[in-house]
């Protein structure tokens, strides 16, 4: 038994004396692949140019509230074929909890949520107040100031100015 352990050691000194050399090697190699080589030239530092923001504010997110997923539908596409909007989103079961006409109300609701730009708003909202079944439609628009810029060049062309 104790002459099984002393070749044992001994064969793990004599792997240890030969691949640590070996393995240091491998990773000075490995470690030099991932650095340039001293005469490379250093990347270039410069970042590409920022696309073209836009004025902040020139785009809006309006809401617009519907009675049913039909009615919603039906506005949404009408503003996108007619480049009100870019882009519409229909959230269906919103609950709105409101006052009408001195009473306390409370309903199951669809909202859109419009990708606009701000200059559209009036005929946006022009268009909800003829095309909408409530007597007062809701459109409430905010000024959009940050995103995506690609996105929001995206929502400029695809609306009319």
């Amino acid at each position: 038994m104790g002459g099984d352990i002393t070749i044992w050691v001994e064969v793990l000194a004599l792997v240890t004396v030969t691949s640590v050399p070996l393995l240091q090697a491998l990773g000075r190699r490995l470690l030099g692949m991932a650095a340039p080589p001293p005469t490379a030239a250093p990347p270039p530092t410069a970042a590409p140019p920022p696309a073209d923001p836009g004025d902040p504010g020139d785009l809006s997110a309006a809401f617009v509230t519907c009675p049913n997923e039909t009615v919603a539908k039906e506005l949404a596409r009408a503003m996108v074929e007619k480049r009100l909007a870019a882009c519409v989103n229909i959230l269906p079961h919103v609950t709105s909890v409101y006052s009408w006409r001195g009473k306390l109300e409370e309903d199951g609701e669809v909202l859109l949520m419009i990708k606009t730009r701000s200059s559209r708003v009036p005929a946006l909202a022009a268009f909800v107040r003829s095309a909408h079944p409530y007597e007062v439609p809701e459109v409430v628009a905010v000024p959009v100031t940050q995103g995506n810029p690609p996105y929001l060049q995206w929502v400029r062309d695809s609306t009319d100015p």
